[in-house]
């Protein structure tokens, strides 16, 4: 018993060892490099689908690192790929877009960056959701896992993934043949920036961790006429207006009142004058659910009560509104059970006890993640968030959610433990057996 007490300790103080090395070789690397490869990355956001310079710089510092790099997936995606022996494949995804956003955080590194967009309007871009911290730490891991061969065995899957924000960058990749070309990983990790959290801190469920969200277009066609005589006519303001009343019904009528669900009608657009009744209007509404039973019952109800209530209305069955179900919606982000408590284990092992806190879903926001992981069969993964805020701005307000023009971070804390979390992750998962 003795002896397996000295053999326990003994590898304990070897753990702490070499936990307390992977910390200061991450802070040095953060001094000498990532430090300045955020703040680039910060000042020069691309929209979704056109991170073409950004996809450049991603590829030059896989190869730096000595990883084997694959462009053009998806558009603008890329992979880098480092074999190292036998062993399973581990995929970890950073997302690459900025947002259509005007920065006023006055940073010295804040975007100035304008950019054409895909339908042609030249927009402001802004870094407001955080995908720099997360390249960052992406190279940050690539660089440490490059220099620790001898801790593992398998292979390393670096994914620099498109336009998340647009909902669709994880779909492009995989219907461009990612695993068919690249190979099929056996798990997978992502992780965010947490502006609601102290900066560096680490926060995961072992299941939920973000909503579904799906994108609804409503036309409602009436009969248009003079203002002057509504009853010559068919009234799709008004109708439209019903339809978005009763919307609210399936929320608070339809689903269990515990039971987290979302209409949000974002958009209602109809009409050239004040004294004509139009023909056409359009309802632009985000759904957001937790489970993809709640899901699919809302998308389904959403056109009943729409139909229907045209059909209230006297609208004649060949003029019923159109619902539209955008095909780039995002499925619930959800942690494999088992995968989470082995990557919850595996850096609790090597971080300090106050590096966790315990996740709370805020909002209803979404990810498009699972499109990567939800293939057949399913790519076990986990998703994990890191806080980006230090504790006496939290203390005072002095911060901003995600896609505001005043969102930043205070870059070292976060990006530093977030390579150190996905490190241990990563080494635990490719632990040689």
């Amino acid at each position: 018993m003795f002896r397996r007490s000295l053999l326990f300790a003994s590898m304990f103080v070897c753990l702490m060892a070499s936990a307390s090395e992977l910390r200061v070789d991450i802070a040095q690397d953060y001094d000498e490099h990532l430090d300045a490869l955020f703040k680039h990355l910060h000042a020069n956001p691309e929209l979704s689908m056109q991170e073409f310079e950004t996809s450049d710089r991603m590829a030059k510092e896989f190869e730096d690192a000595g990883y084997k790099v694959t462009r053009g997936i998806g558009k603008t995606g890329l992979v880098g790929m480092l074999r190292n022996g036998d062993g399973p494949t581990l995929m970890i995804r950073a997302d690459m877009d900025g947002l259509p956003v005007l920065e006023q955080t006055g940073l010295e590194y804040a975007s100035q960056v304008r950019q054409v967009n895909l339908e042609g309007i030249e927009m402001p871009v802004m870094h407001a959701c955080g995908h720099d911290m997360h390249m960052t730490t992406l190279i940050g891991v690539a660089r440490r896992m490059a220099g620790m061969k001898g801790q593992w065995s398998g292979t390393l899957m670096l994914v620099a993934q498109p336009a998340e924000e647009a909902e669709g960058g994880a779909k492009a990749m995989v219907a461009d043949g990612i695993y068919e070309r690249i190979g099929r990983p056996d798990f997978a990790l992502a992780l965010h920036i947490w502006p609601s959290n102290p900066e560096g801190t680490i926060s995961f469920s072992d299941g939920l961790m973000f909503s579904s969200a799906d994108t609804v277009e409503i036309v409602v066609r009436g009969v248009g006429t003079h203002g002057a005589s509504p009853h010559l006519g068919k009234d799709p303001v008004y109708i439209g207006s019903q339809i978005v009343i009763a919307l609210q019904s399936i929320v608070t009528r339809d689903i269990s009142p515990i039971e987290p669900a979302l209409i949000t009608v974002g958009a209602f657009q109809a009409g050239t004058a004040p004294n004509v009744i139009a023909d056409t209007a359009r309802l632009d509404i985000t759904v957001r659910a937790n489970t993809e039973e709640t899901r699919y019952y809302l998308l389904e109800a959403i056109e009943r009560v729409a139909v229907n209530t045209a059909r209230a209305a006297g609208i004649p069955e060949e003029l019923l509104p159109r619902v539209i179900v955008r095909e780039d919606g995002a499925l619930t982000t959800t942690n494999d059970a088992a995968l989470a408590k082995r990557v919850r284990s595996a850096m609790e092992a090597g971080m300090p006890a106050d590096a966790f806190v315990e996740f709370q879903q805020l909002d209803m926001g979404s990810e498009d993640f699972p499109d990567l992981v939800n293939v057949d069969p399913p790519i076990p993964s986990v998703y994990f968030v890191v806080g980006g805020t230090p504790p006496d701005r939290l203390a005072s307000g002095d911060w901003a959610e995600a896609h505001s023009n005043l969102f930043r971070i205070e870059p070292r804390g976060p990006v530093t433990a977030g390579v150190e979390a996905m490190t241990l992750a990563a080494l635990e998962l490719l632990r040689p057996r």
